[in-house]
């Protein structure tokens, strides 16, 4: 049984990415439907106000930490993690394996250009990759979106990849993960943008030292500045809290 570790309320598998990928190979043969969720310093501050955000993690079948920060307050705080399992590097490993194994892919989110354009991406790199499907998320009403699940369960997809923002992906999965009966669905945020290109990901020695945000918001400094420099400021108080209850 994977050891699970509780911070700031919110519980994480202390996983590697090998076995990571292994839980979800067990998912997939199993048939069954499993929601995964990484777990970073955005999302941490998000569910510390977010009670139904904060059940919807902790429910799901699997939890990585994506962020050296919370890899760092891990050790700090006497609950190490083994180490990072970034989404977007999840996102890379899954669709090799998919292509790999004959795996049923459906992509869902970003605009419609974006969507399509890593389709045609993936399927070029990996030939034998089965795509189920892909929409743009972009919907409307009720009534659009009971229209997404069905086309979402029709496919007979084996993983799922929303790529919309949080908490929105991870309250969607989380009404109607059941329902669609994907084996594995994930919540890739802006991964799909990062994928073709149209963002650039941090060198490897600022993802290795924690700055990857900072060069995120280099990139677009008016769209990250109160993310960064406001909102998740609050995550250090988190982590004063939590060492002060220890």
């Amino acid at each position: 049984m994977t050891e699970r570790i509780t911070l700031m309320g919110c519980q994480i598998d202390n996983l590697s990415m090998e076995d990571t990928l292994g839980r979800i190979e067990g998912f997939i043969q199993s048939g069954k439907p499993h929601q995964h969720v990484v777990v970073n310093v955005d999302k941490l501050v998000k569910a510390s106000r977010d009670p139904e955000l904060r059940r919807i993690i902790n429910d799901c079948a699997l939890i990585n930490v994506d962020g050296m920060p919370v890899v760092w307050a891990s050790r700090l705080l006497g609950k190490p993690l083994k180490e990072r399992v970034a989404g977007v590097d999840l996102f890379e490993a899954l669709m090799k394996r998919a292509g790999e194994k004959g795996w049923r892919v459906f992509l869902l989110g970003a605009r419609e250009d974006v969507v399509s354009m890593v389709a045609e991406t993936y399927q070029r790199r990996y030939p034998r990759l089965v795509l189920a499907g892909y929409r743009n998320g972009y919907w409307q009403g009720e009534a659009e979106e009971q229209d997404v699940v069905r086309h979402v369960r029709d496919s007979r997809a084996d993983l799922l990849f929303v790529a919309i923002s949080s908490p929105k992906k991870e309250q969607f999965l989380g009404r109607y993960q059941a329902e669609m009966k994907i084996p594995f669905a994930m919540g890739v945020g802006g991964t799909f943008d990062v994928a073709i290109g149209r963002v650039k990901r941090a060198p490897r020695w600022m993802q290795k030292s924690g700055l990857e945000w900072f060069y995120r918001f280099l990139q677009e400094p008016r769209r990250m500045f109160r993310r960064y420099f406001i909102d998740d400021m609050a995550f250090i108080w988190l982590l004063i809290k939590e060492a002060a209850r220890r």
